[in-house]
């Protein structure tokens, strides 16, 4: 199967997994991340989920899953230790057109999660279609190498630019140049040497905009 790559706003959306393990923590943290309001179902909870549970960033309910969880869902995941709790929490999910995850049980997934690399707002996916997840993990560490907080920093730059030049209203082709002017420039090796007045004075150059409210790293 070949999936169809996405990036999903899933902010402030209702979202449940079900499980209360290690592995559906993780879920639960990566959902957090993304601004979801979370539900936890389960009878019991490891102890990160009990002090997120403590801390209200999480609802919980405790008790064995039932298909009427799943109501006014956006998303659910199934992450128990029972392939049989699993799939009736996907035949449920389907039945009930919510998007579902099954952990480690690709045929049973609607989306299958990628091992993820994150510098800011750049997010790095790394996918094997779920074949082999120790593979995209190794994947991932090895761009971790390449990839550092400089990345971050050159992001945010490209923001503020973006943000400055669309406003001055020039066709689409004119701003593209510009973009790509910068980024094929040296000022990712500028960010790396922590030469601001390097990066300041390159982005003028190539642009014509003065960043003086220019975002650092430190």
């Amino acid at each position: 199967m070949k999936y169809y790559p996405i990036s999903l706003d899933i902010s402030n959306k209702r979202c449940a997994v079900v499980g209360g393990g290690e592995v559906a923590e993780r879920k639960v943290r990566r959902l957090l991340d993304c601004g979801a309001r979370v539900t936890v179902v389960g009878k019991k909870l490891s102890p990160n989920l009990r002090a997120l549970r403590e801390a209200r960033k999480i609802e919980h309910v405790a008790s064995d899953y039932k298909a009427e969880h799943m109501d006014d869902l956006f998303l659910v995941i199934g992450a128990t230790d029972s392939s049989r709790v699993n799939r009736r929490v996907y035949r449920d999910a389907k039945q009930k057109g919510i998007l579902v995850n099954v952990v480690d049980d690709p045929e049973h997934c609607d989306f299958i999660l990628p091992s993820l690399l994150e510098r800011g707002d750049l997010t790095i996916a790394v996918s094997t279609g779920g074949k082999s997840p120790a593979l995209a993990k190794k994947l991932r560490m090895e761009l971790e190498e390449r990839y550092g907080s400089e990345y971050d920093i050159l992001i945010r730059i490209m923001g503020i630019l973006r943000k400055r030049v669309i406003r001055k209203g020039r066709i689409s082709g004119e701003n593209r140049k510009l973009f790509e002017a910068v980024v094929n420039s040296d000022v990712l090796e500028l960010i790396r040497a922590r030469d601001w007045e390097g990066v300041r004075k390159r982005i003028e150059e190539l642009t014509g905009e003065r960043i003086a409210d220019f975002i650092t790293g430190e």
